[in-house]
């Protein structure tokens, strides 16, 4: 069992116990984890247990008893794929909408990972543990386009330190609100934790990481939309969708960073992963391919030109 010790200072005086420690516990720290905890008296005030409405106050001495995670059996499931390039070393998906891409809390079966242990069998690299067998880099559930998993720890180790080094080609194309007045341009704005809202990202955050977005205008619609393509140097979690909302153009159906709204009931963003280039781990050739945009993207598309 891990032991996590918290002292209340001012900024978070008058907290409810479950908020403060979620606050405090980063990105997959819910309320309702440590409400339990505080139930089972894992978490005591000043060596007392409490409720889950204690307000904390300055000085409050709090210690967290963690459990250890019981590791989670992923299991492999006969799921469909959209393969576009497979070899001995990488197989890249064109990944529909509303699937995760790893297993996580709450989302154990149908993802990406599972898919992938059923195609692959065993030939997944392992470098990022059991959950994310084969997995370099992530989309969004709600994204659809091409992701690479790598077959092989070579593969992964070439992926990853190209990744890192800027080096390979991710293009997206995005539905925005409000039409551009430039055709082109480029966002730099580091991106870390929303320091408030745990689960958003946000370019004020008290801890971030350097993020660049290249952005050029394909097409201006009537009624303010527009269809614009955009291009990744960095790959920060929801990158895409905090910059534009930044600039003021958020994502069609990004009901997380755009409107509270959405009147053409998306499943999430109108965001597509359409083009991803790399150099072969194995042969050193470049290669780029490209996945059409969905049924869907089309139709909004038509909608918006029509000035629907």
């Amino acid at each position: 069992m891990e032991e996590k010790y918290y002292t209340v200072d001012e900024t978070d005086k008058g907290k409810r116990m479950d908020k403060f420690l979620s606050d405090k516990g980063g990105e997959n720290a819910s309320r309702s984890y440590f409400q339990k905890l505080i139930k089972e008296e894992k978490v005591l005030v000043n060596g007392t247990s409490v409720k889950s409405n204690y307000k904390v106050n300055v000085g409050d001495e709090i210690t967290v008893y963690i459990p250890k995670p019981q590791p989670a059996k992923i299991l492999p499931e006969n799921i469909p794929l959209d393969i576009v390039y497979e070899d001995e070393d990488v197989i890249l998906i064109n990944k529909p909408k509303g699937m995760v891409v790893h297993p996580a809390p709450g989302h154990y079966s149908g993802t990406l990972v599972n898919a992938l242990m059923y195609h692959c069998k065993d030939n997944l690299s392992g470098i990022n543990g059991v959950l994310r067998p084969g997995i370099v880099h992530r989309i969004d559930r709600d994204t659809t386009g091409i992701i690479i998993a790598c077959k092989n720890d070579m593969a992964h180790n070439s992926l990853a330190r190209q990744l890192k080094e800027h080096s390979i080609t991710r293009k997206y194309n995005a539905i925005v609100y409000h039409c551009m007045k430039e055709t082109e341009g480029t966002i730099h704005k580091p991106i870390g934790r929303h320091p408030v809202d745990r689960k958003k990202m946000s370019t004020r955050a008290k801890v971030s990481k350097d993020a660049i977005t290249h952005y050029r205008v394909l097409e201006n619609m009537p009624k303010g939309y527009a269809h614009i393509e955009c291009q990744l140097e960095t790959g920060r979690t929801h990158q895409i969708r905090v910059h534009m909302a930044e600039i003021n153009h958020p994502l069609v159906g990004d009901t997380v960073y755009g409107p509270a709204k959405d009147k053409f009931h998306l499943e999430g963003q109108a965001l597509h992963a359409r083009v991803f280039g790399f150099v072969h781990p194995k042969t050193g050739e470049y290669m780029e391919f490209e996945a059409p945009l969905p049924k869907y993207f089309e139709k909004l598309l038509q909608k918006l030109r029509n000035g629907v």
